[in-house]
């Protein structure tokens, strides 16, 4: 049967398919403030909420939001069930398939005019639409941005909702904005990585300026906001230095390391650890190298940078050495 949402709009039957771990995938189609909001979600089948029989789930969510022209979605790399996290991809209702639509003066790609009205409708979908059609853990619902999602995301959904909603963590892909709108609440515990490439030329500009934004937001712990840009690439989401596609796919297939368990590098060269880079800012990487040299250890924690992490584990949270040797080296 066809579902309403709370706006009392019509949806479309939801399209069913198998997942490659063998969850059932269902497509749909709601109208939530006149926007058309088109979801996948991947679950097993005990999960999935039969004749309005909700209940209380123990899976969380990873939601994803595409880049623009929307190819992550089609491609669903997110599907199945990885670390406890049930796989949901977005939409956009923008027909350009843009999060946050477009401004046809604008020439930079970064201003987004519908990103709060955007923003509002996933926030209905997440809080009220999906609980319908899913059983999870709403205090579970992890966020993913891939380039121009990583915008709707930083620019005005986290500001706004990602403290009603108790996101516990997010990863932006090779993109970022500072909050567009007001923050509402308290995200000072939230868990954000950045994740880029080495020669995204967005780094030292548009990716830079929302990590200091964020940094003064998220004030709980030094190790709560991180990023990386070791992959060697530009932009595209080359991180496994390949291609678009299976550059998305690794940071999804790893998205446990860097959020859930938090943990910063997702990327690991069969070479070994590339070195200390802080693309996102050539001073503080200079400032947290010299850091580094007094206590042996390369880790952004004990380095005293927020940002620009090494691939390498260290020291006192129980990871190899910056020399490279294996082992735990206290606790």
């Amino acid at each position: 049967a066809a579902r309403k949402t709370t706006q009392s709009g019509a949806s479309g039957a939801a399209k069913v398919s198998t997942a490659k771990d063998g969850s059932t995938i269902l497509d749909q189609t709601v109208v939530i403030n006149g926007l058309n909001m088109r979801f996948k979600v991947s679950a097993p089948a005990t999960e999935l909420v039969s004749k309005n029989a909700t209940a209380k789930g123990t899976l969380g969510l990873n939601v994803l939001f595409h880049g623009d022209g929307g190819q992550s979605f089609f491609d669903f790399p997110n599907q199945g069930v990885n670390a406890n996290l049930m796989g949901v991809a977005l939409l956009t209702p923008d027909p350009d398939l843009r999060w946050g639509g477009s401004d046809p003066k604008d020439n930079t790609g970064l201003v987004r005019p519908e990103g709060p009205a955007h923003s509002a409708a996933v926030n209905e979908l997440l809080t009220k639409v999906l609980p319908t059609v899913v059983n999870f853990d709403s205090s579970k619902i992890f966020l993913e941005g891939v380039s121009g999602g990583s915008l709707l995301l930083s620019g005005f959904m986290i500001p706004t909702f990602g403290a009603s909603i108790a996101v516990p963590g997010a990863i932006m892909g090779c993109g970022g904005l500072v909050p567009q709108v007001p923050v509402q609440g308290d995200i000072s515990n939230l868990r954000l990585h950045f994740q880029s490439t080495t020669d995204d030329p967005r780094n030292r500009s548009d990716i830079h300026a929302p990590i200091k934004a964020y940094e003064k937001l998220i004030t709980g712990s030094a190790s709560l906001l991180t990023a990386d840009a070791t992959p060697v690439g530009g932009h595209g989401i080359e991180f496994d230095e390949k291609d678009f596609v299976s550059g998305v796919q690794l940071l999804t297939n790893n998205y446990n390391s860097p959020v859930v368990a938090g943990q910063e590098d997702i990327y690991k060269p069969a070479g070994g650890a590339p070195a200390d880079t802080d693309i996102f800012n050539a001073a503080g990487a200079k400032a947290g190298t010299a850091a580094g040299a007094k206590t042996g250890c390369r880790c952004a924690s004990c380095r005293g940078a927020r940002f620009g992490l090494c691939a390498r584990r260290c020291c006192k949270h129980g990871y190899p050495s910056s020399e490279g040797k294996g082992g735990q080296e206290g606790s």
